[in-house]
C-alpha cells in the first residue's frame, strides 16, 4: 500500500480460519456518534490537527471520510487518530464503502481503507508522510464480480511474524469472503501486545500473526525504534483516508487482561 513501492505484492495467508473464543468485557465506544471528540486528523501536506476540507466528519450519526470538497486527491493520504494508546484489546468497527473514488486517487485505492493499530503518534509524523508506521488492517470492498478479501494485513514501516517466519512483504491477504456493494461489514481485531494479533469476521479468525515490529530498513521506523525498541507492544489506533469515501458507524474497544495466559500464534491454547 505504500506509495513508494513499485509493485504491491499480495499473497494469500497460509493461516486457516480458526474460531476464536469470545473474550468477555465491556465495549467502550471510541466514536460517540455526535462529533470527533477524542480524535486528531493528520493529512499528508498538513499539520496534525488540520482537517483539510472537512475530510473527516460526522453526519447522521456516522463517521464519514469524504472528498466532496476536494479538487482532486493529489496524494493527500490521511489518518484520524484516537487520543489514547492501547496494548491488549479487542477493537470492533463497522464500515461500508459508498459512492465513487475521488478524482486522482490511485487505482489500488478504489474501495480501499484501513484501521491502523500499534501506530505511531500523529505528532511524530512528518508533514509530507503518507502513512504512520503501524500495522494496517486493510479494508477492501469488492467490484461486484471479482473476489477481493478484506481484513487483510499491510505493514507501512513494519514487519510481523507468521508461523515462525519474519514476513517482510508489504501486504498479505486474509481468508475472508468478498463484500460487494454498500453493505455494512463488521471486522474485529484482537490485539495482545506483541504476542498475538488476530483479524476476525463473524467471530472467525481470517488472519493471525505475532511479533509486530518496526522495520529498521525504513529510515523513519528506525528512528522511532530508538525510543522504545523494535518490538511493537502498544500504539495508536487510526482510521484511513485513501481517496474512496467510506463510512464508519461503530468504532468500539474492549480492554483485555494482560495477565491472561498467552496463546500460540496458530490460535491454540
Amino acid at each position: 500500500m505504500l506509495r513508494t513501492l513499485p509493485v504491491l505484492i499480495v499473497l494469500a495467508a497460509s493461516v486457516a480460519p480458526v474460531c476464536a473464543a469470545e473474550p468477555s468485557g465491556e465495549w467502550i465506544p471510541l466514536f460517540n456518534g455526535k462529533n470527533l471528540d477524542g480524535w486528531t486528523p493528520k493529512i499528508r501536506g498538513f499539520a496534525a490537527g488540520e482537517n483539510f476540507n472537512d475530510t473527516f466528519r460526522v453526519e447522521d450519526g456516522l463517521l464519514k471520510v469524504s472528498y466532496d470538497k476536494y479538487d482532486g486527491f493529489k496524494e493527500r493520504f490521511g489518518h484520524l487518530f484516537y487520543k489514547d494508546r492501547f496494548s491488549h484489546y479487542r477493537l470492533r468497527v463497522e464500515y461500508r464503502f459508498v459512492g465513487d473514488q475521488c478524482a486522482g486517487g490511485p487505482g489500488w485505492a478504489v474501495r480501499n481503507s484501513g484501521v491502523m493499530i500499534h501506530g505511531e503518534s500523529p505528532a511524530t509524523m512528518g508533514k509530507d508522510q503518507d502513512f504512520p508506521a503501524s500495522i494496517e488492517v486493510q479494508l477492501l470492498g469488492g467490484n461486484g464480480k471479482d473476489p477481493r478479501t478484506t481484513a487483510n494485513l499491510c505493514t507501512p514501516g513494519t514487519n510481523v511474524v507468521m508461523k515462525g517466519e519474519l514476513i517482510t512483504r508489504h501486504c498479505t491477504n486474509s481468508t475472508s469472503k468478498t463484500y460487494h456493494g454498500e453493505q455494512w461489514v463488521t471486522v474485529e481485531i484482537e490485539v495482545r501486545g506483541s504476542k498475538l494479533i488476530r483479524h476476525l469476521i463473524d467471530g472467525e479468525a481470517v488472519l493471525t500473526y505475532n511479533d509486530p515490529q518496526l522495520d529498521e530498513r525504513d529510515a523513519h521506523a528506525k528512528e522511532l525504534s530508538k525510543a522504545n525498541g523494535v518490538l511493537l507492544k502498544s500504539g495508536t489506533i487510526s482510521l484511513q483516508s485513501e481517496s474512496h469515501p467510506v463510512h464508519f458507524r461503530k468504532v468500539e474497544l474492549m480492554k483485555l487482561s494482560e495477565e491472561r495466559s498467552q496463546e500460540s500464534e496458530d490460535g491454540s491454547r
